[in-house]
């Protein structure tokens, strides 16, 4: 059995130590936000999405990771050929699917990216979630209006058809890769007031992720519950969503081995 406070606390301290580089294709609203959260875990940013250099950039990144929140066929075909490359050196890819199930553009591009590019992690709401399972999600815009429940077993049948680590991320983050189901139950309510926050839950399982990259279950895990304590300790000191942004990022920054161990709440069920 994991023990699960060492290991958040280990991983965010080899974030640190290894100061991975993670190749973003992202979305226009979010860029600087998850550009700062990288750093702020540790980790260095780029953000490079032309097609013409992605494969020469993700040479250099421990995780690659693809974001289709505000996508056109350009970034689709870019987000392919970087991660085909990232297959062919054995770099990890994380994909967030931002808003799948809202439009048959989001739905259709990350249906593409599931079955072309091997990924090592999905992150996503359960709207997103169930749409890609087959399940039937609710999605409107970007925001789910739906919940896994009672479905975990879904979710993680659809982890192990893919051979990925899924998170399905809500008031209680669900982590499986088909075999093990994990809770996080650290977070807090003014997430869902800021734009990004999402996205930067995306970064920190990046991060993580190209620190532990043969860990693709367990770095997922921690690095929820890492960002959720931050968010937990930035919403205790923050007037509203304005001032907890900034907050934030200086709890990500901020966050010691002690307070990691002390501070996450994950279980696993065997």
């Amino acid at each position: 059995m994991t023990d699960w406070p060492e290991k958040a606390a280990a991983l965010a301290g080899l974030v640190r130590e290894k100061r991975p580089m993670i190749h973003h294709l992202t979305n226009d609203v979010v860029t600087n936000l998850t550009a700062n959260v990288t750093l702020c875990l540790g980790a260095a940013p780029v953000m490079a999405p032309c097609r013409r250099e992605v494969e020469e950039m993700v040479t250099f990144a421990g995780a690659l990771l693809l974001n289709i929140g505000t996508l056109d066929d350009a970034l689709v075909q870019s987000m392919l050929t970087a991660g085909r490359k990232a297959n062919d050196l054995g770099v990890p890819v994380v994909l967030d699917p931002v808003g799948a199930g809202a439009t048959s553009l989001r739905t259709d591009a990350a249906k593409k990216i599931v079955d072309e590019i091997r990924l090592s992690v999905l992150r996503g709401n359960a709207g997103e979630v169930l749409t890609l399972a087959g399940a039937g999600g609710k999605v409107r815009g970007v925001d789910s209006q739906d919940a896994v429940g009672e479905r975990d077993s879904l979710v993680a049948d659809f982890a192990s058809k893919h051979g990925f680590t899924v998170a399905v991320t809500g008031p209680v983050d669900l982590v499986t890769n088909g075999r093990r189901i994990i809770k996080i139950e650290n977070g807090h309510a003014i997430l869902g007031r800021v734009t990004g926050t999402g996205c930067s839950a995306t970064t920190a399982v990046a991060a993580f992720l190209a620190g532990a990259p043969d860990e693709p279950c367990r770095a997922t895990a921690c690095a929820l519950a890492v960002f959720g304590l931050a968010a937990e300790r930035a919403a205790s000191r923050a007037g509203g969503p304005g001032t907890f942004v900034p907050l934030l990022l200086d709890e990500l920054a901020n966050l010691d081995a002690e307070t990691i161990r002390k501070g996450v709440r994950i279980e696993e069920t065997e």
